[in-house]
């Protein structure tokens, strides 16, 4: 019951602050959206996609994709600010597991990058693209259990880091990196052998593959996705359970 209270209010605490930042929400939705018309308009004509999806329907699922990586690492990095403003040492006190703050923070960070995901799907008429009720369905959990997956590995990126000056390394050599070499603006299949392999290391690339395969009709879905269905929702859940385990060691130790 008392781990259940802390997960609780974790997740309330960073759900209100994330009410109540409004420039968050717009700059996080911004970046999208700047992404899909201004860049996916530019390299239609340049990056194939395959099947019959054009280049800015392909990299819808990579711009859902986009949204909830950096929603998710925002959300779990906030540890680090914690940390210097003595919020985390009134958690630590408490008689609690410290997993239960990692999964508090990491449930957090899902409910704030899925609400956000849900906000950047409401945009598929407007590329062009006709969803049915299952397929918004499928994208909303496909996000919810990337969203918590990556706030795990958020998390587990903070346990290293005591100042948040630290957050531009994480941003240029671990986040970016993550997006670009996730399939999300050209199929994994067209990187070179040696990017393929660290592509397929990357959690953010089932994640996207699955968006892919739930968003396109399957005919073309399986010239678009990479993977098939399955293999990305047991690499994300197995990869959820890692990052969490990780995680809650590490952070206990270092606390």
């Amino acid at each position: 019951m008392i781990e259940t209270n802390a997960i609780y209010v974790i997740v309330a605490r960073e759900f209100k602050k994330f009410i109540r930042e409004r420039s968050r929400l717009v700059s996080t939705l911004a970046r999208p959206i700047l992404w899909l018309f201004l860049i996916g308009g530019g390299m239609s004509r340049l990056v194939p996609a395959g099947g019959n999806v054009s280049y800015i329907q392909f990299i819808f699922p990579g711009i859902i994709g986009m949204t909830v990586l950096f929603s998710s690492i925002f959300s779990s990095i906030s540890i680090i600010w914690d940390k210097e403003f003595g919020f985390m040492k009134e958690i630590l006190v408490a008689p609690v597991s410290r997993f239960s703050v990692v999964v508090g923070k990491a449930i957090s960070g899902m409910v704030i990058s899925t609400i956000q995901a849900v906000i950047v799907l409401c945009l598929f008429p407007v590329i062009g693209l006709r969803l049915d009720v299952m397929q918004v369905v499928g994208v909303v959990l496909i996000s919810a259990a990337l969203s918590f997956t990556l706030a795990s590995f958020g998390i587990l990126l903070a346990s290293f880091y005591e100042s948040y000056e630290s957050f531009s390394v994480i941003m240029n050599f671990i986040v970016m990196p993550m997006f670009f070499l996730s399939g999300a603006m050209y199929p994994v299949k067209l990187l070179p052998d040696a990017l393929k392999a660290v592509s397929k290391l990357n959690p953010l690339t089932y994640g996207v593959d699955a968006l892919k395969n739930i968003l396109f009709p399957y005919e073309t879905g399986r010239m678009a996705a990479d993977f098939s269905l399955s293999v990305d929702i047991l690499i994300i859940v197995i990869a959820s359970v890692f990052f969490v385990l990780i995680a809650g060691k590490l952070f206990e130790r270092k606390q």
